[in-house]
């Protein structure tokens, strides 16, 4: 038996850091966070291949004493806890102690920092956990970290980061997450020297998501509020028309820390289920507040999980307010006639590529040329960025340490809660204005819709006041027939329609184990279905409000869609039972019949009656619109 051994303490240091420091981006987490808990409230990262080779974290915070910088690269130092009983009421984003001593552990660090109350500020060196220099240096308020080389000493983990481009795009995702949780704090990114992304920090979240994520998610978002005992809510849900295909925008903090939690995300998803197509989700960005009693942080190394101590309680908080919000909205998305941008021709892109030295020493002269005419305070070059931070910098004089109104990011217009849009520089059109101002589905309007005719034997075209609708009657009575089916089944007053003769439908074992699987399902819809000898199968009944189904191919389309259910959580009951409902619909009507002036009236009734008209079962929309100006503007009435 090989001999017990104690081991170094240079091998302990970097077995510690491979659990807090996986690749570049929990270098910034840590650093960051404690940028933010030193009460920073301008915070600049700066990487260079990936954060690799360099990361350079500036901020404007209280700063550390010479005395002790020793002693805050020691493992378990910290100023955040002071006992056992702190961890369950962490107010803080970082609390382990082991961040500074991980980084040293694995890199070559720098720290220039200086205490607001003192003179002086100091520069430590560490490489590897062995302490370098420390030395007194002149250095404004606030501390700068440069972490370079990572895992320089440590070739194993080295070889298993991803390329530069990944390992950014880890950084950047984790900073525009936290750039929303704290819209009070302007954060700034550059990598390889070019910035990414610059917020103000002036505490507004629908700007930070505008600068953040552009103008067509912030342009469409509901103010989220709720509050009821115990559980208080706050931010923004998107509308459904800005889904995306995976769940990276289903953003959400827990008192202030993001975090992922299967019980929010499916709260989150099942408020908007029907609302999106299949396979997307919406966006999100708000804050849940709870009593610290009521949930443990401590699940994750890195804070990314935790559980709430009744989390039906959460679930039925979110799941019912954000269904709440979103009802009794009309969802009507918005066509637009815009012309593709044309493409470039060789001489537009010359014009295009970087200017020459001379002409750029013009641009730059010409520039500040405007600065002194214009004052100290204002941007009139459209840049946003004042007191850039370059390469030869050392990054510790951000934007003149600006206080928070005034970070060197001007922002033209602040959104306000009453200015739901607008005001951004060269932006000329607000969201209100681009509003139908008549809501389409709606008994006070329903006598002054003007139905102009039937397109392609599919489409409806409506007019209300200055607005032109499009409804799609697939889609449409899709919905209608499915709302319908789904509250006689709720009521227990579903029926059958019996078929003469019966559908025949012969099944591949795997379709045959799902029809066994899920038989119970499709008779509580009023599904009639027999063996009929081998693998052949007899529909002899449907529900009693669908049209015979089409086929006996569509009935094995159906059973192939329940294949992504078979063994995934939740997927049972009554989710089945919408599934096969949804899907039963899909064949009820179709596109290409032509209806009669009384069968569209009637349908824009059922759709009125229908608690969510504005998609059919699978996501899509049932009707578009689109504005009598934007069709002045396709025929050059107006510009």
């Amino acid at each position: 038996m090989p001999k017990i051994l104690l081991l170094e303490q240079s091998t302990i240091d970097q077995i510690a850091a491979g659990e807090v420091i996986e690749r570049p981006a929990s270098v910034v987490k840590e650093l960051v966070e404690n940028a933010i808990d030193a009460q920073a409230t301008a915070i600049t990262v700066e990487i260079q291949d990936g954060g690799t080779s360099l990361i350079r974290i500036t901020d404007n915070g209280c700063g550390m004493k010479k005395e002790e910088l020793p002693l805050a690269f020691l493992r378990h130092s910290t100023s955040k806890i002071r006992s056992v009983d702190d961890l369950m009421a962490i107010s803080t984003l970082g609390f382990r102690g082991e961040a500074l001593s991980s980084i040293a552990a694995v890199s070559q660090v720098e720290l220039i920092t200086k205490a607001a109350d003192s003179l002086i500020g100091a520069r430590y060196v560490i490489e590897g956990a062995k302490e370098i220099l420390l030395e007194e240096v002149g250095a404004p308020p606030g501390s700068t970290f440069l972490v370079r080389n990572l895992f320089y000493n440590t070739p194993a983990r080295q070889k298993f980061l991803k390329s530069p481009t990944t390992e950014a795009s880890h950084i950047n995702e984790y900073l525009e997450r936290l750039a929303l949780s704290r819209p009070d704090i302007s954060f700034q990114f550059i990598a390889n020297h070019q910035p990414k992304f610059h917020t103000s920090g002036n505490g507004n979240l629908q700007e930070a998501i505008y600068r953040l994520y552009g103008r067509d998610i912030a342009g469409n978002l509901i103010d989220f509020h709720a509050q009821d005992g115990p559980f208080r809510a706050e931010g923004f849900l998107g509308k459904p028309i800005i889904s995306r295909g995976n769940r990276n925008f289903e953003i959400y903090y827990v008192n202030g820390r993001y975090v992922k939690d299967r019980t929010i995300a499916k709260a989150i998803e099942d408020a908007y289920h029907l609302r999106l197509m299949q396979r997307q989700y919406p966006f999100t960005a708000f804050f849940l507040w709870l009593d610290t009693g009521r949930l443990d942080v401590n699940v994750h190394p890195a804070k990314m999980e935790l559980r709430f101590s009744n989390p039906q309680e959460v679930y039925a908080f979110l799941h019912d307010n954000i269904a709440k919000a979103l009802e009794k909205k009309e969802w009507i998305p918005r066509v637009s006639l815009a012309e593709r941008p044309k493409r470039e021709d060789a001489k537009e892109q010359a014009m295009r590529k970087p200017p020459e030295p001379f002409e750029q020493k013009r641009r730059e002269q010409l520039q500040r040329d405007m600065a002194a005419k214009v004052g100290p305070g204002e941007d009139k070059s459209g840049a946003g960025y004042v007191g850039k931070i370059g390469p030869s910098e050392r990054g510790d004089h951000f934007a003149g340490q600006a206080g928070p109104s005034e970070r060197g990011d001007h922002f033209a217009g602040k959104i306000g809660p009453s200015e739901p849009w607008g005001g951004f520089a060269g932006e000329q059109l607000t969201l209100a204005e681009t509003m139908p101002k008549e809501i389409f589905l709606s008994k006070d309007t329903k006598e002054r819709h003007r139905i102009i005719g039937q397109v392609f034997d599919t489409y409806w075209l409506v007019q209300l006041e200055e607005e032109l609708y499009i409804i799609d009657q697939h889609a449409a009575h899709e919905k209608v027939r499915f709302e319908h089916m789904m509250r006689d089944f709720r009521e227990k007053e579903f029926t059958s329609q019996q078929l003469s003769p019966p559908i025949l439908v012969s099944l591949s074992r795997k379709e045959e184990e799902l029809l066994h699987t899920y038989l119970g399902e499709f008779e509580r819809l009023g599904y009639e279905i027999s063996s009929f000898g081998g693998r052949e199968y007899a529909i002899c009944a449907v529900p009693g409000n669908l049209y015979h189904l089409d086929g006996g191919e569509y009935f094995k389309e159906m059973l192939g869609s329940l294949i992504d259910e078979v063994g995934k959580k939740g997927a049972e009951g009554d989710a089945i039972v919408e599934k096969i409902a949804s899907m039963s619909c899909k064949a009820a009507v179709k596109g290409n019949q032509r209806l009669s002036l009384p069968e569209i009236r009637q349908l824009i009734d059922e759709l009125l009656a229908c608690e969510n008209p504005y998609q059919c079962p699978h996501g899509r929309p049932t009707i578009v619109s689109m504005s009598r100006r934007e069709l002045e503007k396709k025929f050059k009435r107006i510009v």
